[in-house]
């Protein structure tokens, strides 16, 4: 769901407000943003003024998605120089917002540089602030780009997996256009087998605990006409067993230089059973999410969220008691144990899709080689 300054395709996207964008009011430029905390129940936008505001959006997961973190991080640096914050302060305060997704501190490093470089050149702040804005809006349009490409190359991949067709594929959280400046990464290959008509059935984890996959892919596969199934995570067992599961796609916040491969929790138990049940495990990133500077899984900060996100349900026009502003359904002070991803090793990864390519099978030099590919054509 891309801006203007982004590519889009024919197709209707899964919702009619565009999931980021600029505008430039009469009282000042400001983000605006789709709420994705409000989804699916309604599309409601918040306007951010501020780097400050961002970061809340941000750790609050109204925006959230590695590759959609990125651009928000761009555009928040343009934001502070637009209006006349400390690029610097607003730029580590981005960063810092959620630790594991690398895109998000990539997207703010862009900005800040295309920022500082501008601002030595010129020494003119309003020509380093329209440099950040620049960067931010390439920054999108790369996205919407490379969206597109692993769509085609991670369709190639399942093809030649799964020459008979007829995919039945699980997927894991959101991967789709409300995480991208295009449509998606994950759910972006699935879409792509949806049209020409090899996709069976799409299988969609809840996702636990803010049920990203019920509220968000659920949606976005209703609104793109799929053959969608939801299911409990705990459920996804009894699938494979049932031989009901062809591929398993899932996105990724973090790639480590080994191939660890950091998403959403319950990402490793997916694999494990994948393993298990010898079906294809395939995780679908852009190149920016591995990360050369985190040499494995070990080393990869895993988020830890609020207590109450598990010990707690939110619904609509329901009485809220809770701590968190939500009703509880465990008794009250009961601890809870809630990181947001897991780290899944790369021998139980199939292939990483980048849009640079497929890396199978997944080791730290195809990696390393993959990402120098990247940077030659991007330096060409």
């Amino acid at each position: 769901m891309a801006d203007q300054y982004a590519q889009s395709g024919e197709d209707k996207r899964p919702t009619e407000i565009p999931v980021i964008r600029w505008e430039e009011p009469p009282e000042g430029p400001v983000l605006v943003l789709l709420d994705q905390t409000r989804l699916p129940s309604e599309e409601v936008e918040l306007v951010c003024t501020d780097a400050s505001a961002l970061v809340e959006a941000i750790r609050s997961l109204a925006v959230r998605g590695a590759p959609l973190l990125g651009i928000a991080g761009a555009y928040g640096v343009a934001l502070a120089a637009a209006r006349g914050f400390d690029v610097d302060e607003a730029a580590n305060g981005l960063a810092g917002a959620r630790p594991t997704a690398v895109n998000l501190a990539v997207g703010v490093r862009r900005a800040r540089a295309a920022y500082t470089a501008a601002l030595v050149r010129s020494g003119d702040e309003r020509q380093a602030a329209e440099a950040a804005l620049a960067a931010a809006r390439q920054l999108h349009r790369e996205d919407a780009e490379a969206s597109a490409r692993m769509a085609r190359h991670g369709l190639a991949l399942l093809d030649e997996l799964l020459p008979a067709g007829g995919h039945r594929v699980l997927t894991h959280c959101n991967t789709g256009s409300l995480v991208s400046g295009g449509e998606g990464t994950a759910f972006a290959v699935a879409l792509a087998a949806h049209r020409v008509g090899r996709l069976r059935r799409l299988w969609v984890d809840e996702t636990r605990p803010l049920l990203q996959g019920a509220r968000l892919t659920a949606y976005e596969a209703a609104r793109t006409g799929m053959a969608y199934t939801l299911l409990t995570d705990n459920a996804a067992g009894s699938l494979f067993a049932a031989g009901e599961v062809d591929a398993v796609l899932i996105g990724a916040d973090r790639i480590a230089a080994d191939g660890s491969v950091a998403n959403k929790v319950g990402s490793y138990p997916l694999a494990v059973l994948a393993r298990y049940h010898h079906v294809p495990f395939i995780v679908v990133a852009p190149v920016t999410t591995v990360d050369p500077e985190t040499p494995d899984g070990a080393a990869i900060e895993v988020e830890q969220r609020p207590g109450f996100e598990v010990t707690e349900v939110t619904a609509p026009q329901v009485p809220v008691t809770g701590a968190g502003g939500g009703v509880p359904v465990a008794p009250l002070g009961t601890q809870a144990y809630n990181p947001a991803f897991d780290v899944t090793p790369p021998e139980l990864v199939t292939a990483i899709v980048t849009e640079e390519g497929a890396v199978s099978p997944v080791t730290a030099e195809a990696l390393a080689e993959l990402c120098a590919r990247s940077r030659q054509v991007t330096i060409s």
